[in-house]
């Protein structure tokens, strides 16, 4: 079990004023140590006295920490599930991405480290953020595409840190992100070994001691033939996971629609930890 800790040096942390927050989002800037500059993140918080989870929300290409919640609702969906008992309370971090090129990647990309940024400093943030989450809060970590390779990569490559995996329309390698992003594709295979860029490296290398995984992926998403060549690569393995085919596409109504299969399996996780 990982302790989360609130001892991270942030030089500077603004946290929005109460008042002025609703349904339950609160928003955070700080002087990140791992990105060398200023990053933001998006909070959710459920009423609850004392939270056990932490879920690590994820976006794609182009966008922010403000996605999740104003494009898809993601916080409404989770209240509705919470009230109706549908799901456990979770703190809901929706981090950006670091807002290098037009996506991370969430890769280290030389001085930005949004790794390191996702896996030490976003947890921290959270509990800045919402007290009520427990220092041995368990974390899942989910997104959707860019953030879905992300949360298949980091999820895999520290499996010690993470109890769920979730990805939602994944970019399943890096030679994925091509039509997505200007410019050659050089910063993000220059930030790691070739192998250690691929999710699938992660998995195999600690398939013994992975987190619970599970990924979805539209009829008419063009990221389809990646996504069902990683569930077959993981069958011919014996890597436990769980993968959907939904009707849809790559885009919002989708992932507006099927983050409930996050939600809801990362609270089952926890469930029946």
């Amino acid at each position: 079990m990982i302790d989360i800790t609130t001892e991270i040096a942030f030089r500077t942390v603004e946290l929005s004023e109460p008042e002025f927050e609703r349904e339950g989002l609160r928003f955070a800037t700080v002087q990140s140590r791992a990105l060398d500059r200023r990053g933001d993140v998006s909070v959710w918080i459920p009423e609850a006295r004392e939270i056990g989870t932490l879920l690590i929300l994820m976006h794609g290409v182009y966008g922010s920490h403000w996605v999740w919640p104003l494009k898809a609702g993601v916080h409404r969906t989770a209240q509705a599930l919470t009230v109706a008992g549908g799901i456990s309370p979770m703190v809901i971090a929706m981090p950006s991405d670091g807002m290098a090129r037009d996506g991370s990647g969430y890769l280290p990309l030389g001085i930005e480290d949004a790794e390191r940024w996702i896996v030490e400093e976003i947890p921290a943030i959270a509990r800045l953020a919402a007290p009520a989450l427990r220092a041995n809060a368990r974390i899942a970590i989910a997104g959707l595409s860019m953030g879905g390779y992300g949360a298949l990569r980091l999820g895999a490559k520290y499996p010690d840190r993470f109890c769920a995996v979730s990805a939602h329309s994944a970019i399943t390698n890096i030679a994925e992100f091509g039509p997505f992003v200007e410019g050659p594709l050089d910063a993000y295979l220059d930030s790691a070994p070739s192998e250690e860029l691929d999710p699938l490296y992660w998995l195999r290398l600690h398939r013994d001691r992975l987190p619970k995984l599970r990924f979805d992926c539209g009829f008419d998403d063009h990221l389809l033939p990646g996504n069902r060549a990683l569930h077959k690569a993981l069958q011919e393995e014996g890597i436990a996971h769980r993968f959907q085919e939904f009707a849809g596409g790559h885009d919002w109504s989708y992932w507006r629609e099927n983050v409930i299969h996050t939600l809801r399996f990362v609270s089952e996780e926890i469930k029946d930890a």
